[in-house]
């Protein structure tokens, strides 16, 4: 039925079908093999029951291109004339078959003949050529035909009729040859060649006209006419085909237009690349490189700068392997900048161009610079450290080392090798080299250098000591040795710090190491020593010293020292100016986060606003707000607080009081905020809770009362005479009465009651009797209210023995004849009197037991005076008011 033929490239071991049908015959055309590259063969047959096993392998075959001879030239256009001569131009053949076009023939006729007669008997090289020895006014019609190493191939069409006459006009000719290269989906660059004549002027400059394939609107590309011979043009539409012309400018005008170009498809090459700059890592050389995506065995890579060809320059270097070529730049500089371009010939129009601009020239230099002079990379230059014991360490660290890497350190143009006092190693693994110096002493002031050699690469990196650089390194070595010293014996691990706990109080802490069981410690402040509570215990390797109630009476400087028979250490801590600040804001920032709402708490003399709090001290930063402004103290609105709770009392409220209140407690970054409405129905409450309070207090303050003079106890001997007085106080003057057994006393001849200068009341019984004993009383009462004061009077006869006091009762003595009366206090001065209150009737006293010896004064607590500013209670004092809530 016929035959299945499969192929392979040599080398490879996957084999490619050639046909997918029987073919009968025994010779068969393989068509999209490589040129170049070699193939073996073999052949199955079939007929209606199958397969027939794979014949033997072909030996390899190599793939040539076939040569032919080259399509017709075309577009036969006159680029000048004088009369006797005519210049031609025309474009290459479309198909070079297979071998590049390197000859061209052409023939001339008149134009009414049809006898043609070669021009040129040898061969034209390029595709321009003057054809002379012409007669002027005759019309001439020429053909042309391309050669190359197959023969000459056919002739092309003959041109237009072109009329031999001497061309006179000012205006320049057509320019021609136009070319597109670099041709993309929204771009193309077009080129083309001078007009060969010039008019009666220099050539100035180029117009590009533009149309659509088709179409005969053009636009011109270019405003102002280009002095280049080359054209981007940008905004085209992909897919669509355009022609274009190129018109020459002179001094005169405008001349003739080129012939159009061959139409153009914005349309990329499949597969198209870019040129790459870059620069070679073995030699280090600056290049541009181009893939191409198609090639030929004819193809040949076309290099231009500024899309003029190249040519033989020293500085640029072309090679081509395959399908990249590479031009390479020998000591570029600032002229080799400019745009480069590469076209590859006898292919659908592959080429590209790479603009080489200062910055990515200079880029490419310091890489280049790099590569042929390489340095060992560093991570880190030459520093040093201080190490424990003072010792001090030189050290650089190299990205990577070899393990036959060398290297010096030089100090102050001396090399320096390891020995006695300083030690020198490296490390490959890390890349590190460091030199360590064991005893830093002022002689080691200097510049250090490091020189490291790694194969080629090599560098060096210093480190200038000097000045108060070395200074700063010697004082921290000296310090370092100290401290190695100071850490054989007992010592402070961290020295003195402050922490304040959820409680407020603030913490004087530090932490000890080496230390045994009799090491010793001690606290100090501005050197008196302070003795805790609870021992230090050094032990645990740490000690603290709490400060209860931290206030500004707490500044001072602070001391701990830690001792025993290997030696002494001390840690000093300065508690004033910003450390005080601080530990004040650590107090307030506790405080704040635990502070309560505002609560109200009434008093005689006004409304106290209340915030209960962990702990609180007039120099935390606390603000007292009323509807946004800030309260200051005054006697109408006081600011004041105890160790739990910091208050604002408004002294005399009236509605101008009423109002948001806010306290604001700030602990240097945060500001905590705590807020009471004191208006409407609370402001109401409190207001009348305030006058009730105000008016008992009143009361308190003037009601009758008992100032001093009356003893508890009286015994006396009968037969004597017996005085009690005493200094009675109230506002208005007080109603006094006495009692005997709860019986009131009537003033008479035995007995004698006086209330003199309403100051000062007596009761004097003349010559006592065992029937005087008994308990007496007196009552003190005013409108306010009064008090009831009870003495035992105890009377015994002559020789007996004065009874002893009862248990819990003073030691008396003889009462004289007479008892001095005390001297009372200054009443108070008067205040205004409220809505006076009933008096109240004075309770019962119960009778009295067994008499006591003798009188022992009684000290009742005088009131104070009204000038005594009502106090505050200290912070040290529980606060009476109620607890939280």
């Amino acid at each position: 039925m016929g035959y299945y033929i499969d192929g392979r490239a040599v080398g490879s071991k996957d084999w490619f079908a050639c046909n997918h049908k029987p073919f009968k015959h025994n010779r068969f055309v393989v068509h999209g093999l490589i040129p170049g590259e070699s193939y073996v063969f073999r052949v199955q047959a079939a007929n209606v029951f199958g397969l027939s096993d794979e014949s033997q392998e072909s030996s390899p075959i190599s793939v040539e291109p076939a040569l032919a001879t080259p399509s017709a030239p075309y577009g036969i256009t006159m680029l000048s004339s004088d009369g006797s001569t005519i210049t031609l131009a025309w474009r290459s053949p479309r198909h070079c078959g297979g071998s590049r076009v390197n000859a061209y023939y052409i023939d001339k006729r008149d134009a009414d003949t049809l006898v043609w007669k070669e021009v040129n008997l040898s061969a034209v090289t390029e595709r321009i050529c003057q054809v002379d020895n012409l007669t002027e006014g005759t019309f001439y019609e020429f053909r042309i035909q391309a050669g190359n190493l197959a023969g000459v191939g056919v002739p092309s069409a003959p041109s237009n009729p072109m009329k031999c006459e001497a061309w006179t006009f000012p205006e320049p000719g057509p320019a021609y040859d136009l070319s597109f290269r670099e041709v993309r989906g929204d771009s193309l660059v077009l080129l083309w060649k001078a007009p060969v004549y010039c008019g009666s002027n220099a050539i100035s400059g180029y117009f590009v006209d533009m149309a659509k394939q088709g179409s005969s609107e053009f636009v011109t590309l270019n405003e102002e006419a280009v002095s280049h011979r080359y054209l981007q043009v940008t905004e085209l539409q992909e897919g669509t085909s355009y022609v274009f012309r190129v018109r020459a400018v002179n001094a005169n005008g405008t001349g003739k237009p080129s012939q159009l170009s061959e139409p153009v498809c914005a349309r990329a090459v499949p597969g198209t690349k870019e040129i790459v700059a870059g620069v070679d890592e073995a030699t280090g050389d600056v290049f541009l490189s181009f893939e191409a995506s198609e090639i030929c065995e004819t193809s040949v890579f076309e290099w231009s700068k500024n899309y003029k060809a190249i040519g033989d320059c020293p500085r640029l270097a072309v090679s081509t392997k395959g399908r990249t070529s590479r031009l390479t730049l020998t000591n570029p500089d600032k002229d080799d900048l400019g745009r480069y371009s590469v076209v590859v010939t006898d292919t659908d129009g592959v080429s590209s161009s790479h603009m080489l601009t200062e910055d990515a020239l200079n880029t490419m230099l310091e890489l280049s610079y790099a590569i042929r002079h390489p340095v060992v990379p560093l991570k880190h230059g030459l520093n040093y450290e201080i190490l424990e014991k003072g010792h001090v360490r030189f050290w650089l660290q190299a990205v990577k080392l070899s393990p036959s890497v060398s290297y010096r350190f030089i100090v102050n143009d001396k090399e320096i090798s390891s020995g006695e006092g300083q030690k020198i190693s490296h490390d490959v693994a890390t890349g590190i080299i460091q030199m360590t110096v064991d005893h830093f002493t002022r002689a080691n002031e200097g510049t250090y250098t490091v020189q490291i050699h790694d194969g080629k690469a090599k560098t060096q990196s210093s480190l200038v000591l000097v000045g108060d650089v070395f200074k700063a390194a010697l004082k921290e070595a000296e310090f370092q040795r100290k401290e190695h010293i100071r850490k054989q014996g007992p010592h402070f691990s961290e020295y003195l710090y402050f922490t304040v706990t959820e409680e407020c109080t603030v913490m004087l802490a530090c932490k000890v190491a080496n230390v045994k069981k009799e090491s010793a410690f001690h606290w100090y402040r501005e050197d008196e020593e302070i003795v805790p509570d609870t021992p230090p215990n050094v032990l645990s390797g740490a000690c603290a010293l709490p400060l209860h109630l931290f206030s500004r009476k707490d500044q001072g400087v602070y001391k701990a020292v830690l001792s025993d028979d290997r030696g002494k250490d001390s840690s000093v801590f300065d508690i004033s100016g910003t450390v005080f600040d601080d530990i004040i804001n650590a107090i307030a920032h506790i405080a704040g986060d635990s502070a309560s709402d505002l609560v109200v708490q009434c008093t005689p003399e006004g409304i106290r606003l209340q915030c209960y709090m962990n702990y609180y001290t007039e120099e935390m930063k606390t603000v007292w707000k009323h509807k946004g402004s800030k309260i200051a103290s005054s006697e109408k609105m006081r600011i004041g607080g105890t160790a739990e709770m910091a208050w604002m009392q408004i002294c005399d409220p009236s509605d101008k009081e009423k109002g948001q209140y806010a306290i604001e407690i700030s602990d240097g970054v945060t500001t905590h905020t705590r807020t009471f409405d004191l208006s409407g129905q609370a402001y109401t409450d409190a207001y009348e809770e305030y006058l009730r309070l105000k008016a008992a207090a009143f009361a308190e303050k003037n009601r009758g009362r008992v100032v001093g003079g009356l003893p508890d106890v009286v015994t006396i001997m009968e037969e004597k005479s017996l005085s009690l007085t005493c200094t009675v106080w109230g506002e208005p003057t007080p109603e006094v009465s006495w009692f005997k057994n709860e019986q009131e006393v009537a003033s008479n001849e035995h007995t004698k009651v006086t209330f003199d200068g309403g100051k000062f009341a007596s009761l004097v019984i003349n010559k006592v009797t065992p029937e005087d004993s008994g308990k007496y009383s007196i009552n003190v009462r005013n409108k306010y209210g009064g008090e009831f004061v009870e003495i035992t009077v105890s009377v015994y006869k002559h020789g007996e023995q004065i009874p002893e006091p009862k248990l819990g009762q003073p030691k008396t003595v003889a009462a004289p004849a007479s008892t001095p009366v005390p001297k009372s206090p200054a009443p108070p001065s008067k205040t205004p009197t409220p809505t006076p209150s009933k008096p109240q009737t004075p309770a019962p006293s119960t009778k009295s037991s067994t008499p006591a010896s003798t009188p022992t004064p009684k000290s009742p607590t005088p009131t104070p005076p009204r000038s005594v500013k009502s106090p505050t209670p200290p912070r040290f004092m529980k606060s009476p008011t109620p607890p939280r809530k």
